[in-house]
């Protein structure tokens, strides 16, 4: 009996791809090797921390880098870090701003549910532009001595400036920009790709694509950014005559340690950091064309064969990121069910199959082949048409 069986939960055929609520990713042997030995011991975490930012930044170019618990925890301490510097007396001071620089601009057609990340640390998002255009003057007319930051999100970039512009225009003005690439991997050149361009701070995800833990991720960016950062989130149960940074303080470099900064509620443990470093290395390691080319295969594999079934149209296509992806789109008056039934269904039966479901009320699921493994493609395939081939013939539908 494995763990799950005994504590009675379900496991499943994840073709919705690396997200947390489908379980993130099967861990690599070397990830969990690195984890077990990682637990084995006792370290100073903040030791840790700044090798892990040697790894981080050599990989990503960045000045510096830092571990998260995951990519939005990152978001949330990189807007922090903008907001307070390395100002113990403002970090102490979260989420309550008054007197500090406190507004993050974001584009309008940017807004999204993660961007809860940056208001939960007390920033205030300033919107510009409409969801369908903007325009630079609006970003420049936007930033004020308020400005703490910028906010890009990565995977929408649709209606939005480019990138380098937003860019060059809050460095114009000396404004840092975040960016949130939570999910952009791959392609794995954007592990360089936005700190190339110049941004201050980009936050992703460990538990995607990298294959680390689930909860866990990292920022890469500006060295005074990723020290602030550090601030906000050490567990700071500390005097400042042991304190391990008072040199610096001796220095006139800190003023002394904060109080536990807002970070303290998104530790991140000895474990999840040499799990994330150990996927990072291994990341730039692998064959990402083969393995898109397997994805593929997948595909064409689901094209071929469930496109035989009556009242269903299936073609292959590929996400924003170059992900191979098979779009199923169902005739709700040839099959007597919605997407929605065929969603819940898979959820359902035996196996669980979850799928990518954002636009089943419009009559439409994808299939991600990322997460699968050995026969889970065809198990997936004969569920499917179990419910479709099923239901099409209870309805009359021609033999």
């Amino acid at each position: 009996m494995d763990i799950y069986e005994e504590l009675g939960v379900r496991t499943l055929i994840n073709a919705r791809g690396y997200a947390t609520l489908a379980g993130g990713n099967r861990l690599p042997p070397e990830v969990l090797e690195a984890m077990r030995q990682a637990a084995g011991a006792f370290v100073r975490i903040e030791d840790l921390q700044r090798a892990a930012s040697r790894v981080i930044a050599e990989i990503t170019g960045a000045e510096a880098g830092y571990v998260t618990c995951g990519a939005a925890a990152a978001v949330a301490l990189g807007t922090a870090a903008c907001m307070t510097g390395a100002d113990p007396v403002k970090m102490n001071r979260l989420p309550e701003t008054t007197g500090m620089k406190h507004e993050v601009i974001i584009q309008r057609s940017h807004r999204n549910p993660y961007d809860h990340a940056v208001r939960a640390v007390g920033a205030k998002l300033v919107e510009i532009g409409f969801v369908d255009r903007i325009f630079p003057y609006e970003l420049a007319a936007a930033i004020t001595p308020q400005t703490a930051a910028v906010f890009v999100d990565a995977a929408l970039p649709g209606y939005a400036l480019p990138l380098e512009q937003v860019i060059d225009i809050a460095h114009a003005h000396e404004v840092p920009v975040i960016v949130d690439a939570a999910a952009e991997l791959p392609p794995p050149e954007n592990l360089r790709r936005f700190i190339a361009l110049g941004a201050d701070l980009v936050a992703f995800s460990g538990g995607k694509a990298l294959r680390g833990p689930q909860a866990s991720g990292f920022l890469c960016g500006r060295q005074d950014l990723i020290d602030a950062v550090a601030l906000q989130n050490q567990d700071m149960d500390v005097i400042p005559e042991t304190w391990s940074q008072r040199r610096e303080v001796a220095a006139g470099l800190l003023i002394g340690p904060p109080h536990h900064g807002i970070g303290r509620t998104m530790k991140v443990g000895k474990e999840e950091i040499v799990g994330l470093i150990t996927a990072l290395k291994l990341y730039e390691k692998r064959d990402h064309a083969a393995e898109k080319l397997a994805q593929q295969r997948i595909v064409q594999g689901w094209v071929e064969r469930l496109g035989r079934l009556r009242g269903l149209t299936v073609e292959a296509g590929m996400d924003h990121r170059g992900v191979p992806m098979a779009h199923l789109t169902l005739d709700v008056f040839l099959l007597g069910m919605t997407a929605v039934d065929v969603v819940n269904q898979l959820a359902e039966g035996e196996p669980m199959i979850l799928v990518r479901d954002t636009y089943a009320p419009q009559g439409r699921i994808s299939l991600d082949p990322q997460c699968l493994e050995g026969e889970e493609a065809d198990r997936l395939a004969s569920r499917l048409e179990e419910i479709l081939g099923g239901t099409a013939r209870r309805t009359g539908s021609p033999a």
